[in-house]
């Protein structure tokens, strides 16, 4: 196994657990954490962080965990890589903020032009810095009724784009999420192309029920309630997050392309969570071969940082000054991690890593939807991959509870995964976790999928 230590990027391996869990240091945290935190988060279970090198995560009890959520995708070099910290420090005692609403930067021309050379679409490019995805969800809406002109939108059921009221009105995971919050008018759900819960099996099944998905806005949507010439965008994740790690399939994609393109409108990816590497390429966009007029990207752009940016063809990004801003985006800080991200994915070919560990668990894990009655489906694209669970594989039911239960016995065992969708576990641990690092994290959830599955 590859080893790490919580003082240097290379030396001890984990998971190690040496307290009960949670340990009398975290019990004392959580205790303060109730009486003073928002109830809203949510929590899995009780990992209370002090530090992390790498996959290695230490908690406030002295246990070691691997981390194969990344901080919900974000620490894409891992935790706290030493090249990553070294440009904080080096940028923090240069200079900290000035706001780039009101005065330059340097470093949002040189990133943007960086970005602008690995971005999933033709150029020129022009780019909005804020400070999260949710951020830049609430740019590319704004963007795109602003240089269209028009109001309406379209989104797909089982999408997370945010939690502030433009982003939360495009979402459409999880009830709670809109409950007595009342959203923006405009906004069109239709179904995502689901090929595990929309079609009987077979890829010519699949392939068709993903067409029909996305033909049903020309089909039925467009000659009942949504007229074309008022629709400014499309907004879809190439790859669901929140929704379940579901893929989008390639002939779904293309059709969206087709139709914005014969109607006017705008075609918006949602790589908050799937982008920056993590599928294997820059863009999990790329997957598709289709170029989208605006990205949404943030997580593992700054590896930790507070940053969101929303890129989009130059043409696109015509607003005049005042139409919208941010004092904190593009703070230099944040620019100066990200820069070092793009480094080290670049240096150390994360990239490539991602695709070979992904596809190394994935293979692993093939055949699990046969071994273990629970697991209805195995699905994802480099470091971003989903395991289903069920109560019945035939029936498809959702085993949320079942799923809630492995993913706490997983943290038991050290592991930290996290759910998604009705009933996924989610594996996204950060691009630089290693195969016998992944081994380790296999071997602890499929032990949990046996237990509940004999419980």
């Amino acid at each position: 196994m590859s080893t790490q230590t919580m003082t240097t990027q290379t030396v001890t391996a984990g998971p190690r657990i040496k307290t009960a869990l949670p340990g009398p240091n975290a019990l004392r945290i959580l205790e303060g954490d109730a009486r003073y935190i928002s109830p809203s988060y949510t929590r899995s279970y009780p990992m209370v962080a002090k530090r992390g090198r790498g996959v290695l995560v230490e908690d406030v009890d002295g246990n070691e965990f691997f981390d194969f959520s990344a901080g919900i995708a974000v620490t894409s070099t891992g935790h706290c890589h030493p090249e990553v910290v070294a440009a904080i420090q080096k940028q923090a005692a240069e200079l900290i903020h000035m706001s780039g609403t009101d005065f330059y930067y340097e470093s949002m021309v040189t990133f943007a032009e960086r970005l602008s050379n690995i971005a999933p679409m033709k150029g020129p490019h022009k780019f909005y810095y804020g400070n999260s995805g949710a951020e830049a969800i609430e740019c590319a809406l704004k963007l795109a009724r602003y240089h269209t002109k028009r109001q309406n939108v379209i989104a797909f059921l089982g999408a997370f784009h945010g939690r502030t009221m433009g982003a939360l009105s495009l979402t459409a995971s999880k009830p709670q999420q809109k409950r007595r919050f009342g959203v923006m008018p405009g906004v069109t759900h239709i179904r995502y192309p689901d090929v595990y819960r929309g079609c009987s099996g077979g890829a010519q099944d699949a392939e068709a029920f993903a067409l029909g998905c996305a033909r049903y806005i020309e089909d039925k949507l467009f000659k009942t309630v949504l007229a074309p010439e008022e629709v400014a965008a499309i907004f879809v994740e190439p790859v669901q997050g929140e929704g379940g790690y579901v893929i989008a399939p390639n002939i779904f994609m293309h059709e969206l392309r087709r139709i914005c393109d014969r109607h006017g409108i705008l075609l918006v990816v949602d790589e908050v969570q799937s982008g920056v590497g993590r599928t294997g390429k820059w863009w999990a966009v790329e997957h598709t071969d289709v170029e989208p007029d605006i990205v949404c990207m943030a997580k593992g752009i700054a590896s930790g940082m507070p940053l969101g940016i929303t890129m989009s063809k130059a043409e696109i990004m015509d607003w005049v000054p005042g139409s919208h801003a941010s004092t904190f985006g593009g703070n230099p800080v944040c620019i100066a991690a990200a820069a070092a991200t793009l480094d080290v994915i670049e240096k150390e070919g994360l990239m490539k890593n991602a695709t070979e560990v992904g596809n190394h668990m994935l293979k692993r894990m093939a055949a699990w939807p046969s071994k273990h009655r629970l697991v209805g489906d195995v699905r994802g694209r480099g470091l971003m991959i989903g395991v289903e669970i069920v109560k019945d594989q035939k029936t498809k039911e959702y085993g949320a509870d079942e799923r809630n239960r492995i993913v706490e016995l997983a943290f038991e065992r050290g592991i930290l995964f996290l759910g998604c969708g009705p009933s996924t576990i989610r594996i996204a641990p950060p691009l630089v976790v290693t195969k016998d690092q992944a081994d380790a994290a296999m071997d602890a959830l499929e032990e949990s999928i046996e237990i509940v599955g004999k419980s």
